[in-house]
């Protein structure tokens, strides 16, 4: 079993690309293929063609994934940028905050 640096919940900031600076929570992450999706970053718009489903069509806005080495996680102390880092404690593998040694919960 792996771990994962960034989880679904976490509170991150955008490091690079158009939406630099912006922060959110990950709303869902995808291990395999190294990305999450991040609420209110990285908006694309798809034109929809109207259906049974959704009779009115027309454009949708959603967020689309965003490569997991673009985000990281927000130091709650500082409220900067923060690399992650693994660590055993009373036996158990956790999270931690390189800068401040802070433990993620999860």
């Amino acid at each position: 079993m792996s771990s994962a640096k960034i989880k679904k919940g976490d509170r991150v900031i955008v490091l690079t690309g158009k939406d630099k600076g912006q922060e959110g929570d990950v709303v869902r992450s995808m291990p395999k293929d190294g990305k999450v999706v991040v609420q209110g970053v990285n908006m694309i718009a798809r034109h929809t063609k109207p259906t049974q489903a959704d009779p009115e069509g027309g454009i949708k806005r959603r967020e689309a994934p965003i490569h997991v080495s673009n985000v990281a996680i927000k130091d709650p102390k500082t409220g900067k940028p923060a690399r992650v880092g693994f660590e055993v404690r009373d036996g158990k593998k956790v999270r931690v905050l390189k800068g401040s040694g802070e433990v993620l919960n999860g």
